[in-house]
């Protein structure tokens, strides 16, 4: 259970019932392969992870907000650092929360580093919809330059500390990437094969 209460979406009595053949189950626990990766994921250390991310992330928020709090209006770089850092925390929190509470989809069981490349970009969008003034976010001030500035250059140093990874854990985000836009290459070709063939099928039989 996190620290506010949610709890574990794929409890340990729903996977005793689950009738999924991506699930399965040896002396460790259960476990599911992940689709991006083709490893094995056991559900006890997704969850462990995530729990022991989130005190950190907590924390991590509530000394921000003390310090933005006691911090000089006038000291506006320290305040657009603090904020960015929240920004990028706050992300980071939000896709533990979902990932955690997450009952249905197995799609949301994944390793500890994929799951770092998730919210990795989920924080680059993030960043780019304020840019474009499509969030409007609490920790935004007036002109928001700055903060997204910092958020540019921190947000990938900030989430190697609050996820406890070392620096080479992001270096293969562009591999699964690579495997999602292959995969989509794949399926592009078989829909337009199968297209070009009922075409075929229909001219054929006028």
């Amino acid at each position: 259970m996190l620290t506010n209460g949610t709890k574990r979406g794929f409890s340990p009595e729903i996977l005793h019932g689950l009738k999924d053949p991506k699930v399965g189950r040896d002396p460790r626990g259960h476990y599911v392969f992940t689709l991006s990766e083709d490893v094995k994921v056991y559900f006890e250390d997704f969850y462990r992870f995530l729990e022991k991310s989130e005190k950190r992330c907590v924390e991590a928020i509530e000394e921000l907000e003390e310090k933005i709090q006691s911090s000089p209006s006038e000291k506006g770089e320290t305040l657009a650092y603090l904020r960015a850092k929240k920004i990028v925390s706050e992300r980071l929190l939000d896709s533990i929360y979902r990932h955690y509470r997450e009952d249905t989809n197995l799609g949301f069981v994944m390793s500890a580093w994929c799951f770092g490349t998730v919210v990795l970009e989920r924080v680059e969008i993030y960043r780019g919809k304020i840019s474009k003034g499509q969030i409007h976010d609490p920790n935004i001030p007036d002109y928001p330059y700055f903060v997204l500035r910092y958020i540019d250059e921190i947000y990938k140093v900030v989430l190697l500390d609050l996820l406890e990874f070392p620096e080479k854990a992001f270096s293969i985000r562009w591999q699964y990437s690579e495997l999602l836009k292959r995969y989509s290459k794949v399926l592009s070709k078989v829909t337009t094969g199968l297209h070009n063939a009922m075409l075929f099928l229909t001219v054929c039989g006028q």
